[in-house]
């Protein structure tokens, strides 16, 4: 849900400090509107230990870049409170590495985004807009192969083109198709995956039509460094991403006309066998902690990483503690 305690960077310093400090949540009654019809630590949301879970073992699962360690985080926390025995693994790499943990019984599920899912993983050359349809066929993916998925996050994170809005305006440039006859001498900077992705390089070729001075492959959490040293006229970078929120006046991102960046919302990827093994449980607490993870609020949970450099598993304390789910 996003309140009043989401919307402002300073106040949200603040009280991540005091909950530090003080060992409280930082929830109060002073939050009025909200996007899902509860307020912070509403006890409605509490997670309830359950004794039948005592003794399930459930290992965590994370890739390696800040959204996904606060994910594996709350999903680790979360899924402790109901009452399981989790260990976590949260710094996996990519998507195969991932994925292939969970084959290997190495980690019980790891957050994953539809999209990547979809088109990494199982090969999809396009992925639907609509988050239900883009699950629905992750989940036909999965099923073959003893594995499924949970319901998505409210929020959906996306591969975006990135630029300086001084070099975007020195280029008189607002949506992608817009570099044709410039990108040749730009460089271009992603993650190292991104050279063989629809939603990335590729469809930047394919579909625009653009070819770029170099693509040079970029460790995740630089992509806003090369930008500000000059190294990089543009990156490929996520909308969730905490700078785009701290900083509106200073990044632009360009329009994708064209549609090559499908928005991905987050599913939770497991294997049948856990699922049974882990009961009823499992799943409803995943999905009953999503419930607040809406845009504004992911970008903020990032922020307090990325800007405010805290740990990611104390920003996924304050964020389960905020909303009400753990005490």
């Amino acid at each position: 849900m996003v309140t009043g305690h989401w919307r402002t960077r300073a106040a949200f310093a603040l009280i991540a400090a005091l909950v530090l400090a003080l060992g409280v949540a930082a929830c109060g009654g002073g939050d009025d509107n909200n996007d899902t019809g509860t307020s912070g630590g509403n006890s409605a949301n509490l997670i309830k230990e359950n004794p039948a879970n005592k003794g399930i073992q459930l290992t965590v699962g994370s890739k390696n870049f800040t959204e996904e360690y606060i994910l594996g985080n709350i999903y680790a926390q979360a899924l402790q409170a109901a009452g399981y025995d989790v260990k976590t693994n949260l710094n996996l790499g990519s998507e195969v590495i991932a994925y292939k943990a969970l084959q290997d019984g190495e980690i019980s599920g790891y957050p994953e985004y539809t999209s990547t899912l979809l088109e990494s993983i199982f090969g999809a050359k396009s992925v639907p807009a609509d988050a239900q349809q883009a699950y629905d066929q992750a989940k036909q993916q999965l099923e073959p192969k003893g594995e499924t998925a949970f319901a998505p996050t409210p929020f959906a994170d996306a591969n975006a083109f990135g630029m300086l809005k001084t070099k975007a305006d020195e280029l008189g440039v607002t949506k992608i198709s817009d570099l044709q006859g410039k990108s040749q001498d730009l460089t271009l900077y992603g993650s190292p995956e991104c050279r063989e992705r629809a939603d990335c390089l590729v469809g930047l070729q394919d579909v625009y039509g653009l070819q770029f001075k170099s693509f040079n492959p970029v460790d995740i959490g630089l992509r806003y460094t090369v930008l500000d040293k000059g190294q990089a006229d543009a990156s490929i970078v996520f909308t969730s991403d905490a700078q785009l929120s701290a900083n509106p006046d200073k990044y632009v991102l360009l329009q994708d006309d064209k549609g090559i960046f499908p928005s991905g919302n987050v599913i939770w990827v497991t294997d049948q066998a856990t699922v049974q093994k882990a009961g009823p449980d499992y799943a409803a607490t995943i999905e009953k902690v999503q419930e607040g993870l809406t845009l504004p609020v992911m970008q903020e949970l990032n922020a307090r990483v990325d800007i405010d450099k805290q740990d990611p598993a104390a920003v996924a304390t304050q964020y389960l503690k905020e909303d009400g789910y753990i005490q």
